[in-house]
């Protein structure tokens, strides 16, 4: 134990022999007390949180036995930031809720006060080394706040472009023709996917025709016009010819009223009417029907 002495001891270094050597014993403590303060949820079961912690309590400690000033520590030591981030994002992936990945770095600053108070007798010694733990912590905090919020907004983000993907279909009517069905608003990130998707549709089936269906477009702008046109262009540049269908008469109003030139597209008020195009485009012709079987 550490008792008083009359020389002012370094409290960096009252704080590191304090807690040098107790990973383990962090490890433990840390886990137990939050499974205390909170009902166990699937993204924190027992093994994964005892995981987080060696690896919290590990880097933790690596980086004390360093030089680094107290309050940069958590930015500055590589392991002890990279353990901060990675248990922000685990958490973040799994869906725990930003309160209980806050909650989980204040227990930690409980348990390293716990061990100081065992192992420091004076009141002036112990205050001055929990006012550095806590400094320490709060910057581990603020870290793991951010990179949790980075985390979420990362999954978002891969939300919608899956979304976006989904809700995008390209499909391959018929040999060298593709289509691609639009339902709901078109705006400049749904553009760029429609774009790329298409773009790589007419890659892989050698297309030479491109159809882009805006029956369940709702409205045609100015910017939607601008979008559409931009994704002809692309096509053109594969070396594909592109059929706009579903131009129904009040979207045909709208583009007139509005004075937007589609003069150089080639378009088709249905997709019916669009695939015919493409097939005399291509040199293809529809399969004869079907007789009637005989009953």
């Amino acid at each position: 134990m550490i008792s008083s002495s009359a020389g002012a001891a370094d409290v960096r270094q009252l704080v590191v022999e304090s807690l040098k050597g107790r990973s383990d014993d962090i490890a433990d403590r840390w886990v137990l007390l939050q499974m205390e303060r909170a009902p166990m949820e699937p993204a924190n079961s027992e093994r994964e949180l005892r995981y987080e912690a060696d690896t919290l309590s590990s880097a933790l400690l690596t980086g004390l036995d360093t030089t680094l000033p107290f309050g940069h520590l958590v930015h500055q030591h590589r392991e002890l930031r990279e353990a901060v981030r990675e248990l922000s994002m685990r958490r973040a992936r799994a869906g725990a809720t930003p309160t209980a990945t806050a909650m989980s770095v204040l227990a930690l600053k409980d348990v390293l006060l716990e061990l100081l108070r065992e192992t420091v007798e004076d009141t002036d010694r112990l205050f001055a080394a929990a006012v550095l733990i806590d400094r320490l912590l709060d910057a581990a905090g603020a870290l793991s706040f951010a990179t949790y919020v980075e985390g979420r907004e990362e999954i978002i983000r891969r939300q919608s472009r899956q979304l976006l993907e989904v809700s995008t279909p390209v499909v391959r009517l018929w040999r060298q023709v593709v289509a691609v069905p639009l339902i709901g608003t078109l705006d400049t990130a749904r553009t760029q996917v429609v774009m790329e998707n298409l773009l790589q549709a007419i890659q892989d089936e050698d297309a030479q025709v491109a159809i882009i269906d805006i029956t369940g477009v709702p409205t045609v702008d100015t910017a939607v016009a601008q979008h559409l046109m931009q994704t002809v262009r692309a096509v053109r540049l594969m070396g594909a010819d592109c059929v706009i269908s579903g131009i129904r008469p009040t979207i045909a109003q709208t583009i007139a009223q509005l004075g937007i030139d589609l003069s150089d597209i080639l378009t088709r008020a249905t997709l019916a009417e669009a695939l015919s195009e493409a097939m005399k485009i291509t040199g293809g012709s529809a399969p004869a029907p079907r007789a009637p079987v005989a009953r």
